[in-house]
C-alpha cells in the first residue's frame, strides 16, 4: 500500500459536517485497522470519530497542509471493565471521568441497556447465547461488540456499546460545526458514547429492528480556553417487517410515541418524518422499512431532559419490540414467503452499503470491518426486476415503504 493514505468524508444533508479529507502514514497493512467502532452507533458524528481515531496524542502536530498523524489499532482485552472512563492526561484539557457527569451517566445507560436487550433476546431465543469482544484503544476508551449468530429465532443478532474520548485536530471541529468562529489552535478534546444494535429474525413474519443512541461533546482545550464546548444527542429506533401486521406496527409506533410525549408531543411526528426521511434509499425511491423515529444533533432542550429522553427511548426497545417477536416467531411460512423476506433484506443491504454515513465512512477508511458490517444480516437475496403482484401481502408492505403512511 502507499506510504501515505488520503481519507474523506462527505456526510448527507442532515448532517453537520462539510466534505473534508485528511492524510495518515502507514507503515504497514496492518496499519490500516484502528477504532473497532461500530459506526452506526455515532451517525453523523462518525467522521470526526473516525478521525481521532487516527490521531496519537503523543505524536499529534498542527500543520498548515493536511494533518500528518498515526493510526491506531484496537487492541483486545480478555473483561469487561467496570468503566470505561478514565482520567484524561495533561494534552487533553482534563476533562473528568466522575460518576455524575453526563458521560459516566450515558455510559451506564448504554452498557445496561446492552445488558437488558442481550438478556430478552437470549430469552426470546431460548438456546442462543451472543459472543462477546472487549476492546480498548490507546488514544482512549473502549467498547464491547455481542453477536448472537445462527440461533433457533435470531438470524443474526448484534448490540454493541463504545466508548472514546481523547482529541480531535481544529479541522475536525471546523468541519463539525461549520462555524468560522470557532477557529482555535491546538487539538480539542472529545468524548462520544453510543449503543447500536441491528437484530434480523429468522422468521418472514417477524420483524427486523435497528435502534441506536448515542452522546457527543466536545471540550476547551487548555490553550484555548475561550473554545465553546459543545455536546450532540442522536439516535432512533426503527422496524423493517416484511410483512405487515398493523397490529404489530401500530403497537411498535405506538411505543415510540409514548417514549416521546413524556418529554414533548412535538418530538414523534417530527422524529417519525426524520426517519421515513432518513431512511429512504433513493435509487429504488422506497424507504428501507416502517420507520419508527430518528433525531440527529439534539442540542436544542435542556440537557439532562435529553439525557432522560435518550435514556427512556432505549429502555422502550425491549416493550416495543419483543412482544411482536413472541407474537410471530412460531409462525408457519412457505419458501415464497422466505424468498421475499430475503428480497426485502437485500434493500437492507442496499441502503446500509449506499447511504448510511457511518457504514460508508467505515468502509472508505479502513475501520475495522466485523464492527462496520455487524448490522448486515447473513443472508439475502437479489432477483432480476422482481415486481410483486398488485394486490398481494408482498405488494401491500412495499406500498407501505413507497407511500408512509400514520401508522397510530
Amino acid at each position: 500500500m502507499p506510504s501515505t493514505a488520503i481519507f474523506s468524508a462527505t456526510c448527507s444533508s442532515s448532517s453537520p459536517f462539510t466534505p473534508f479529507a485528511f492524510s495518515a502514514s502507514s507503515s504497514s497493512p496492518s496499519s490500516k485497522a484502528f477504532l473497532a467502532l461500530d459506526q452506526r452507533a455515532f451517525g453523523s458524528h462518525s467522521a470526526i470519530l473516525k478521525k481521532k481515531s487516527l490521531l496519537s496524542r503523543k505524536n499529534f502536530r498542527t500543520v498548515a497542509a493536511p494533518m500528518a498523524v498515526s493510526i491506531e489499532k484496537e487492541t483486545p482485552i480478555p473483561e469487561r471493565p467496570d468503566t470505561f472512563l478514565t482520567e484524561y492526561d495533561e494534552a487533553t484539557g482534563g476533562i473528568s471521568s466522575a460518576s455524575s457527569s453526563v458521560r459516566a451517566r450515558f455510559e451506564k445507560m448504554i452498557r445496561d441497556a446492552q445488558d437488558s436487550v442481550c438478556k430478552a433476546i437470549e430469552e426470546a431465543d431460548g438456546g442462543g447465547k451472543f459472543k462477546e469482544d472487549v476492546w480498548s484503544r490507546p488514544g482512549g476508551g473502549g467498547g464491547i461488540s455481542r453477536v448472537l449468530q445462527d440461533g433457533a429465532v435470531w438470524e443474526k443478532a448484534g448490540v454493541n456499546v463504545s466508548v472514546v474520548y481523547g482529541v480531535m485536530p481544529p479541522d475536525a471541529y471546523r468541519a463539525a460545526k461549520a462555524a468560522a468562529g470557532d477557529q482555535k489552535p491546538g487539538p480539542i478534546p472529545f468524548f462520544a458514547a453510543g449503543i447500536s444494535s441491528v437484530l434480523h429474525p429468522k422468521n418472514p413474519f417477524a420483524p427486523t429492528l435497528h435502534f441506536n443512541y448515542r452522546y457527543f461533546e466536545t471540550d476547551a482545550p487548555k490553550d484555548a480556553p475561550g473554545a465553546p464546548r459543545q455536546w450532540w444527542f442522536g439516535g432512533g429506533t426503527d422496524l423493517t417487517p416484511a410483512y405487515i401486521f398493523e397490529e404489530d406496527v401500530k403497537h411498535f409506533h405506538s411505543v415510540q410515541k409514548n417514549t416521546c410525549d413524556k418529554f414533548d408531543p412535538s418530538f414523534y411526528p417530527r422524529f417519525k418524518k426524520w426517519c421515513d426521511d432518513y431512511f429512504y434509499i433513493k435509487h429504488r425511491g422506497e424507504r428501507r422499512g416502517l420507520g419508527g423515529i430518528f433525531f440527529d444533533d439534539l442540542n436544542d432542550y435542556d440537557q439532562e431532559m435529553l439525557l432522560s429522553f435518550a435514556t427512556e427511548c432505549a429502555n422502550s426497545v425491549v416493550p416495543a419490540y419483543i412482544p411482536i417477536i413472541e407474537k410471530r416467531k412460531d409462525t408457519p411460512f412457505t419458501e415464497q414467503n422466505k424468498a421475499w423476506q430475503q428480497l426485502r433484506r437485500g434493500r437492507y443491504v442496499e441502503f446500509n452499503l449506499v447511504y448510511d454515513r457511518g457504514t460508508t465512512f467505515g468502509l472508505k477508511t479502513g475501520g475495522r470491518i466485523e464492527s462496520i458490517l455487524v448490522s448486515l444480516p447473513l443472508t439475502a437475496r437479489w432477483e432480476y426486476d422482481h415486481k410483486p403482484e398488485e394486490g398481494s401481502e408482498e405488494w401491500k408492505l412495499l406500498d407501505a415503504c413507497i407511500n408512509p403512511k400514520e401508522w397510530i
